[in-house]
């Protein structure tokens, strides 16, 4: 569960219609991840299907009526308005990976490239965490630091927070998220595959 909380953080919103019906959902592009989602929390609601304009992916969104789990997020800080005002919730270190890695799922990136150093091409990787409220990332820099990782660099992109950590850390992260603790399927592939692939070619 500590994995669909990050990942609600990243990608989740709750909503509250006219009659004061409550609503949570989470809307993303990887339709396997939101049906193992689903499965995670018991849900048998159906996932909607939201197909765009050419060029564009398809949308999946699961929706779930529930007032008892809307206010359980508020009450970990993710309410209505959460984009600005989210806070590191209250999880067991044990489960901390599990909530990272959802985050990161959501609102992770993780790229591998070549920079010139003096020009000399290098392999490199960088990976960074993006949120709209800086309290929030910051607040993730002091908690990652507790495990091991360095500051990183916290950076305001006029739109959103950037917070972002260079290869030695970045191997961390990929040791923190997906070696730690048994984790199952739960994680989006695509993302793990870059860093390993990164781990590989520097092998």
């Amino acid at each position: 569960m500590a994995y669909v909380l990050g990942f609600f953080a990243a990608d989740g919103y709750i909503t509250v219609n006219k009659r004061g019906g409550q609503f949570w959902s989470i809307q993303i592009i990887d339709q396997k991840l939101l049906e193992q989602i689903k499965k995670i929390i018991g849900s048998n609601h159906k996932i909607g299907v939201r197909t765009r304009k050419e060029n564009e992916n398809t949308v999946y969104r699961l929706q779930i009526g529930s007032i008892e789990m809307c206010n359980d997020l508020r009450k970990l800080g993710y309410g209505e308005r959460k984009t600005k005002n989210m806070s590191i919730p209250s999880v067991p270190r044990k489960f901390f990976p599990d909530f990272l890695r959802g985050y990161f799922d959501g609102d992770g990136n993780v790229w591998v490239g070549y920079k010139h150093k003096d020009k000399k091409p290098t392999l490199t990787m960088q990976v960074s965490f993006t949120s709209c409220s800086g309290v929030f990332l910051s607040s993730l820099r002091e908690v990652l630091a507790n495990f091991g990782l360095g500051k990183g660099s916290l950076y305001d992109r006029d739109t959103a927070f950037r917070l972002s950590y260079s290869a030695m850390d970045g191997i961390k992260l990929y040791r923190l998220m997906y070696l730690c603790y048994s984790i199952g399927e739960l994680y989006l592939p695509r993302k793990r595959k870059v860093f390993e692939r990164f781990i590989k070619m520097r092998a």
